[in-house]
Parts: structure tokens; C-alpha cells; sequence
């Protein structure tokens, strides 16, 4: 992604914290020669080595889902907040812009299964019902239910490169 250095944000705590509280993105990846895309909740984890990866699921039924490969390179966006900036707002006449908080996750994807796919969608779920007035958990759920499983691929990301875009104004008077 293309960042002017003022844009740039490099402090990597505040970028988590974003991906923590933005963390429904588009998963982009290629698909029989095109570029795929599939807006889905992707969680920001840690891996068995203490390494940064984000989990997330689509349905087998996508057919993006049937080019996931382990080890291939992948693509996740997240936006923040945006707005159209009016140049009337400005202290001196200037052009009118938009301002944005825009993040990409480059890594390796990674298939998983079984108990680690369960596991994710315990953290997933767990993370959106904490909130709740009547918490759902995945151990709650009826086996009928959890044979929906069986209807997703489940995936993490090894980040190996993030990129964020913090344009707010900071060039404007």
C-alpha cells in the first residue's frame, strides 16, 4: 500500500489495537488466475512460538476457499474509521480529501483443522458474546449445530509484514 512517511504508522502496539477492535477485513488471496476477496472476522492471535498470526474461517462453499494453499502468500485489509474532509473546513483554501485509517496484513496462510479450527471459533465466538446479555459459548452449542463445522475451512495468517495508514489530517492546517 502506498503511505506518505506523514501517514505512516509505525508503533506496532497501537496498530494491534486496531486489528484487535477492527476485525472484520477483506481475506484476499488468488483464485484460479483471479484475485479473490471475502469479507469475514479475522482474530489476531499468537501462534505456538509466540508469533503474531490472524485466524479466521470461510465457508467451503466459497470458492476462494478451494485455493487456500499452506505457505501461500495472502492478503488482509482493515478499514477504520473514513470520512470526506470539506476543504471549506480549513483555515485557508486548500483541495478537500478523505481521511482514513486503513490497515494490510501480508503473511503465509496456514489450513487448520480439527481441534485448532475448534479452538478458534471458541476464541471468536467467546470474544463477541463476552458482551452479551445471554453469552452463547461454543460449548453450549448442540452437536447439530457444531456439524456445521464441518461446512468451513479454517485458516491463520504467520504475519510477516503489516502496513498501516493513519490519515488524518496531519498535513493541514
Amino acid at each position: 500500500m502506498f503511505i506518505p512517511d506523514n501517514y505512516k504508522n509505525e508503533n506496532i502496539e497501537e496498530v494491534m489495537h486496531f486489528l484487535n477492535e477492527n476485525s472484520f477485513g477483506i481475506l484476499i488471496s488468488q483464485a484460479d488466475g483471479k484475485i479473490a476477496g471475502t469479507h469475514i472476522p479475522m482474530q489476531l492471535d499468537t501462534d505456538e512460538n509466540g508469533e503474531s498470526v490472524l485466524v479466521g474461517h470461510i465457508a467451503k462453499a466459497n470458492p476462494q476457499s478451494k485455493y487456500l494453499k499452506s505457505e501461500e502468500e495472502i492478503l488482509a485489509i482493515f478499514n477504520g474509521p473514513h470520512s470526506y474532509i470539506s476543504s471549506s473546513w480549513y483555515q485557508k483554501e486548500d483541495a478537500p480529501t478523505w481521511n482514513y485509517i486503513a490497515v494490510h496484513v501480508y503473511g503465509k496462510v496456514k489450513i487448520i483443522e480439527g481441534d485448532e479450527l475448534l479452538e478458534s471459533l471458541k476464541k471468536l465466538v467467546d470474544k463477541y458474546e463476552k458482551n452479551s446479555e445471554n453469552p452463547m459459548s461454543v460449548e453450549k452449542m448442540s452437536s447439530t449445530t457444531l456439524k456445521q463445522v464441518n461446512g468451513i475451512v479454517g485458516f491463520s495468517i504467520k504475519i510477516n509484514e503489516i502496513q498501516a495508514a493513519y490519515k488524518l489530517s496531519q498535513n493541514r492546517e
